[in-house]
């Protein structure tokens, strides 16, 4: 039996996929990240490459999934995503990383110094 997923995408993504900021995705069988990429990709080819290495199929870097509040990104990418999920009452996103980190958000530049 289908799952209808929830899938938030980055705005470089959207823009790609020409799509808006949510959309929905039919997955068939366990639904888990390898199965919401693949379905993601098959809906929408442009997006293939742009999520996951062409040969590896690894995450490309820069990218993160979440579900749930919890950092997924990591995880197994056969790993059941939780029911919320699978059930559509939460989306699966997909969020452009952020470079930089918590010392150059607080770091800013006063007479030529950089004050933390």
């Amino acid at each position: 039996m289908a799952a209808t997923i929830r899938v938030e995408l980055p705005q470089h993504l959207r823009t790609l996929a020409h799509v808006g900021h949510e959309l929905e995705l039919e997955v068939d069988g366990p639904v888990t990240q390898r199965s919401v990429l693949d379905a993601l990709e098959a809906t929408y080819p442009m997006l293939c490459g742009a999520i996951r290495d062409h040969v590896t199929r690894q995450r490309r870097p820069f990218l993160r999934f979440f579900a749930c509040q919890e950092d997924l990104t990591h995880e197994s990418p056969d790993a059941p995503l939780p029911e919320e999920v699978v059930s559509g009452k939460e989306p699966f996103l997909i969020i452009g990383a952020i470079a930089g980190g918590r010392d150059s958000a607080l770091a800013r530049m006063d007479n030529g110094e950089i004050l933390t």
